[in-house]
């Protein structure tokens, strides 16, 4: 039996997703004569008499699909959390973009998702109502409209869709608008469409029902008298309820009684189903148990409410499947596969399910970052320590990351007194970028402090009658020869023999701490005696430390010339000889 694909809708927020799946509702509840809708927990099922109404003349070909079930709760967190294994639950998906606006935020992120779970989508362009000088029609077809617009209108729709190729190009996809596409398989379809009045939505359904006819037939084959497998992507509790778990049914049939697993964060878990639960018509299904009805038994695909005893630990994005055999704990797990796999070393990751878990880890991981913790809900003082935990291993691990979680009282306190950075955000994309610059500022900062801390080479001869005074410190003119010196530096002489310390600089009677190549300046040096270990028309090196040579000639390679190579080569060769030889 051939199931109706499952069609999800994603974009930035105000572009008009809600408002799209509003205009395909009730266009199908205004076809009653054609077949009627049918209102599911979290989607809503358009049959294909409604399909064939609302697209016309435009389907062509028969279509063999049931209908097309629409996920009634756009956005990328129910998206992620309807996942089964190897990828999403959903079969297609329509990423909405406002014409006007283009690709914001939340378009980027919807499309980085899409890539990952590999979900083939079209693009509707929407709000073609609101370029200037649209005038609306009343009909379901763009293409009819749009041939009723004057030409600057056409040119005007014609500039922003082809705005929009550029953008989908940047993010690797080939588009086109669907009329002009030769091979679907290899171009974006892009559909311009009015949510609004309607314009445009023949198209989207034509383009939507002929691709899932075309490359998803057999992926849609089910059996419908197997076991029920679904994801679950919202638990909640209803009042006269109790918990409950919304849940989209992809393959099998579930009954009232049956006994369902499902992930919990310490395994796996059952329960027995007490009732399955849909929306009655047009009611708001949030409110409580009397805006629903019972059903017996229910079939894929399709969106159900259930409520039963032991489902308080049930994850959202867990899969759901009906126990048939005693391997359905194995099957889970396989099916949840590495989600909570973490790393001895790596950032802390708390999230609202585990759908942008998953979706969060991915991206970390392709991203080069690495994990040390996971959880879903709130961030503890606990959380707060495992990250400082890391301070040592990786300062750019001391971090915790959190999506749509709440932090806890403690444990802003204790970030606050650790240092350790909490990193919240609402969009997933922008989570990893806020993360790669906290990165980049810890490893810029880590380096200025290795750098602060690394003796650099430089030689200094003592300028002539320029002794202000002999010792306790020795204060002198010099000329720095090549490289730097910088207060606090030891130097010594060509026979490797430490001489002093710089205790300070001046340069024209200012302080200061560093003075390179070319400078004329006064240095003090602790432990010499001016006449005695330092003298006119000497050479004074600095004394390179010889693991500073090693990160000179490594990961700080760049900050050194040529010259200072050299340099560097001459002081350590002056060492190796000094201790060749010995004490005297």
């Amino acid at each position: 039996m051939i199931r109706q694909p499952i069609i999800s809708v994603l974009g930035h927020v105000d572009h008009g997703k809600t408002t799209l799946l509003d205009r395909i509702r009730n266009t199908a509840m205004a076809s009653r004569e054609a077949g009627g809708i049918t209102q599911h927990i979290g989607a809503s099922e358009v049959p294909i008499d409604v399909i064939t109404a609302i697209c016309g003349p435009l389907l062509g070909s028969k279509i063999n699909l049931p209908g097309l079930l629409f996920i009634d709760t756009p956005g990328h967190e129910a998206f992620t959390n309807l996942r089964r294994r190897g990828g999403s639950v959903s079969d297609l998906a329509i990423l909405v973009v406002d014409v006007s606006k283009g690709f914001e935020p939340q378009t980027v992120e919807a499309i980085e998702i899409l890539k990952e779970y590999k979900t083939p989508f079209v693009v509707a362009a929407n709000k073609v109502d609101l370029v200037t000088g649209w005038r609306s029609t009343g009909s379901k077809s763009f293409m009819e409209s749009l041939a009723q617009q004057n030409m600057q209108v056409q040119q005007e729709i014609e500039n922003r869709i082809y705005t929009m190729v550029g953008d989908l190009s940047a993010h690797g996809f080939t588009s086109e608008r669907f009329d002009r596409i030769k091979d679907f398989q290899k171009e974006l379809a892009i559909i311009p469409l009015s949510a609004k009045t309607g314009e445009g939505l023949a198209e989207l359904m034509m383009v939507v029902s002929g691709l899932a006819q075309k490359f998803l037939e057999m992926k849609l084959e089910i059996e419908v008298s197997g076991p029920g497998r679904g994801s679950i992507f919202e638990k909640k509790e209803v009042k006269g309820l109790g918990i409950t778990i919304d849940a989209i049914l992809y393959n099998g049939t579930l009954k009232v009684g049956d006994t369902i697993a499902f992930a919990t964060e310490n395994g796996v878990a059952t329960a027995k189903i007490r009732a399955l639960l849909k929306p009655k018509p047009l009611q708001d299904i949030r409110e409580s148990s009397s805006k629903f009805y019972d059903i017996d038994e229910v079939s894929a695909a399709s969106g159900i409410k259930i409520s039963g005893v032991g489902l308080d630990d049930a994850l959202p994005g867990s899969p759901l499947i009906q126990v048939s055999d005693k391997d359905y704990a194995d099957e889970i797990k396989a099916e949840m596969g590495d989600i909570f796999k973490t790393e001895k070393v790596g950032v802390v990751l708390k999230t609202d399910s585990i759908g942008s878990l998953e979706a969060i880890s991915r991206l970390l991981i392709n991203a080069g970052f690495r994990i040390s913790k996971k959880g879903l809900g709130v961030v503890t003082k606990r959380d707060v320590i495992d990250a400082f935990a890391m301070y040592e291993k990786d300062p750019s691990a001391a971090a915790v990351l959190t999506f749509n979680v709440p932090i806890d009282e403690e444990a802003k306190e204790a970030s606050s007194a650790s240092g350790v950075r909490i990193i919240e955000s609402d969009i997933i994309y922008k989570l990893i970028d806020d993360y790669r610059l906290f990165v980049d500022e810890s490893q810029k900062r880590r380096l200025q402090r290795a750098e602060e801390a690394i003796i650099f080479p430089g030689v200094i001869e003592p300028l002539p009658n320029m002794a202000f005074r002999i010792s306790h410190p020795a204060i002198f003119g010099v000329k720095v020869v090549a490289g730097r010196i910088k207060q606090g530096w030891a130097i010594m002489n060509e026979a490797g023999e430490v001489v002093g310390s710089v205790k300070g600089i001046q340069n024209d009677k200012a302080p200061v701490e560093t003075a390179k190549k070319g400078d004329e300046v006064a240095v003090s040096v602790e432990g010499a005696t001016y006449g005695r270990q330092i003298r006119e028309g000497q050479r004074l090196f600095t004394r390179v430390k010889d693991e500073d040579e090693g990160l000179l000639m490594g990961k700080f390679s760049n900050l050194i010339d040529d010259e200072e190579r050299k340099l560097l080569d001459t002081i350590m060769r002056i060492k190796s000889a000094a201790r060749n030889r010995g004490p005297a």
